[in-house]
């Protein structure tokens, strides 16, 4: 199967036309008439992935973040994201990024199915037509009322966390839920807007969390890795079903930080 053929299903999962302007989603590196064997799917191109992509002799590396995000006026060795594409390219590997359009498609849904969200609605509108609403993460109910404590320990075990960061008052009484894979920044006025009882996101500072409890809303971060560590995972079983033929390899990530 040609690149080109591989990247037509990719977004008809997961459409660039919901990709956020400012991001840099799609085909970044390579030839769209490449003949696709093995994909690597990731999270993020790191070395480490990079390296393992060129082991494994993929074809094409799949990750979530983009490696290429900002302009770039050269690519030489000298610098590690030029370096990174200088091995890419010398290897023959496509390389594409599924970023805010799979936020929208895909990421923010099967993030909420994690914690058994009903009712759920969009959290963020970014992108609508006369046809639909869509945008980043969702608001729903859980499975049944817990308290914070219960529900952080909930969300460790649904996504398999060492750890979460909790922000409120242990006892209260968690309901409506909002989650919201990433960097929750950007959804945290939307969360309270929506009424929401706690915000499960990721990158969540001091600032955030305290303006948080002042307003009603609980917090827990769960990582930004730790929540959107499931892209590997979705776009895997979307290969296995949807291009059986093209043999597929995932990316042992772990978080890029360790707890002492």
């Amino acid at each position: 199967m040609r690149c080109s053929e591989v990247t037509e299903k990719l977004e008809q999962f997961s459409p660039l036309s919901f990709a956020e302007e400012w991001d840099n989603a799609g085909l970044l590196c390579g030839r769209l008439d490449k003949e696709i064997k093995k994909v690597y799917i990731a999270v993020d191109a790191t070395d480490g992935v990079i390296a393992e992509a060129v082991r494994l002799q993929a074809d094409l590396l799949l990750t979530h973040h983009p490696l290429i995000f900002k302009p770039l006026k050269r690519i030489t060795t000298e610098d590690f994201i030029g370096r990174r594409i200088y091995t890419l390219i010398r290897n023959g590997i496509c390389y594409y990024a599924m970023h805010t359009n799979f936020d929208v498609m895909g990421m923010a849904d099967a993030a909420a199915d994690e914690i058994g969200l009903r009712n759920r609605q969009v959290l963020d509108i970014t992108y609508e037509d006369e046809i639909a609403k869509e945008g980043v993460g969702r608001i729903g109910k859980l499975p049944r009322i817990m308290t914070l404590e219960e529900c952080a320990e909930y969300v460790k075990k649904a996504f398999d966390l060492e750890m979460v960061q909790v922000f409120g008052e242990k006892e209260q009484t968690i309901e409506k839920a909002a989650i919201s894979p990433g960097s929750g920044s950007s959804v945290f006025a939307a969360a309270i807007k929506s009424g929401a009882d706690v915000l499960i996101t990721g990158d969540i500072d001091h600032h955030m969390g305290l303006d948080g409890m002042a307003q009603g809303l609980s917090l827990i971060d769960a990582g930004h890795f730790g929540l959107e560590k499931i892209f590997v995972s979705i776009l895997s079983e979307f290969f296995r079903r949807e291009m059986p033929e093209i043999q597929i390899y995932e990316a042992k990530e772990e978080s890029p930080f360790h707890i002492v």
